[in-house]
């Protein structure tokens, strides 16, 4: 087991953490907001709505807008408070058992799983395509890579050295391969729902 790289406190990741969660958290308010003025008024102008293809108000109004019988973007206040949050006391010298970071990788699969039911349900359901809840899954995707390349790297999660090593390198690739998961979002979204002519 990798003690001495696990035991480095990773700067870099902490401080991606805090800014992924504020500019989710900032989203999911948006959102939130949005959501209030649609429940004052089922007609209302939101800021979000640009054209038939960019909204939020049909994401929103739809059941896929409030899977757990609540608004979905309330999720997202309370979780990315949570990424900030320890973005935060990591840079501030906080050092986590083994639990806390398989706890948050669990935590970051749920939410990754979640948001590409939601993509998913946008695409191929809904025919629209929400500004707000596309900053969320923009964020979702490198935060999840992120934390389960590190885990895996420093040995959080379970794998042989070969496995780390990858995972390392695959790590410092991160933004590549981020990229790489929006253009293939990008030619799913334009194949089903004609995105450029829509514009």
């Amino acid at each position: 087991m990798p003690q001495t790289e696990r035991s480095q406190r990773p700067t870099g990741l902490a401080v991606f953490l805090i800014i992924a969660g504020i500019i989710a958290f900032a989203a999911a308010f948006a959102l939130t907001l949005d959501k209030i003025h649609l429940l004052e008024d089922s007609n209302a102008q939101l800021s979000c709505s640009f054209s038939v293809l960019i909204g939020c108000a049909t994401n929103l109004a739809s059941p896929q807008g409030a899977v757990l019988g609540f608004p979905n973007p309330l999720i997202g206040l309370m979780a990315w408070t949570v990424v900030t949050t320890i973005g935060v006391a990591i840079l501030a010298g906080a050092r986590f058992a083994r639990w806390f970071w398989v706890g948050l990788n669990l935590g970051l699969l749920a939410a990754i799983v979640f948001v590409i039911w939601l993509i998913g349900q946008s695409i191929f359901v809904l025919d629209v395509l929400c500004p707000w809840c596309m900053v969320t899954w923009a964020v979702t995707i490198p935060t999840f890579l992120a934390v389960t390349l590190y885990n895996v790297k420093v040995g959080n999660l379970p794998g042989g050295a070969r496995v780390r090593r990858v995972a390392g390198e695959l790590y410092s690739w991160l933004f590549v391969i981020t990229i790489a998961c929006y253009i293939a979002f990008f030619v799913v979204a334009q194949v089903n729902m004609d995105v450029l002519n829509r514009l």
